[in-house]
């Protein structure tokens, strides 16, 4: 296949860091007083996590909102770890971005998140301090994939034109999106798949 990519873009969460939603309603609960299920309808029955996500709301808002919707005042320092300390590293991962900076290849990441999950996993893993050209965050963009708003809006923070940009994703229906939109994009496997990928589109580096 000829190489016509100028830029990769990564997808965060289960691609390079791993997380667990499931861990971090248990773990608010704990610091709340109130059942998983109580958490888990607060933030994502009622749109709480999807306004933040989208950069809606100031995390001074997201806790004035929860503990409204909770009925009750918590430790702020207790539920912003509670919600935070959900994240691990995708190991096999790691070699794979590292080669790809060594090689010059223009990167960046395409994530639906929250201002403080991303600050959270950018302090704890120096991976994503330095290397990436940009961020391109659903809390910094006010788009949420598989919108086309995000990759419109990714695309111009990258300086590159859609059909120049390569991007996995674990979520098919976000691909499938970004390929609609005139991108490059694969759902993303296992870091096997993922250098193959690569490598059938002509990218080449030391993996």
């Amino acid at each position: 296949m000829k190489n016509d990519i100028e830029f990769i873009y990564f997808d965060l969460g289960r691609v390079i860091i791993n997380f667990d939603n499931d861990r971090m309603c248990q773990q608010m609960a704990q610091v709340s007083g109130v059942p998983c299920e109580r958490v888990r309808e607060i933030l994502f029955a009622t749109g709480l996590q999807r306004q933040f996500e989208l950069g809606e709301i100031t995390p001074d808002e997201f806790y004035d909102k929860y503990c409204h919707l909770l009925g009750r005042s918590v430790d702020r320092n207790a539920l912003t770890l509670a919600a935070n300390d959900i994240f691990w590293l995708n190991l096999p991962m790691l070699p794979v971005v590292a080669q790809l900076q060594a090689a010059g290849w223009p990167l960046g990441i395409l994530s639906n998140t929250c201002s403080p999950h991303f600050e959270w996993c950018r302090s704890h893993y120096a991976i994503l301090q330095k290397g990436f050209r940009c961020y391109a965050l659903s809390c910094d963009l006010h788009a949420l994939k598989p919108d086309h708003t995000i990759y419109e809006k990714a695309a111009r923070l990258a300086g590159v034109a859609p059909e120049k940009i390569f991007f996995t994703d674990d979520i098919p229906a976000h691909t499938e999106a970004a390929r609609a939109f005139g991108y490059d994009a694969v759902p993303f496997q296992s870091p096997r798949q993922l250098v193959k990928e690569l490598r059938d589109r002509g990218i080449r580096f030391n993996y």
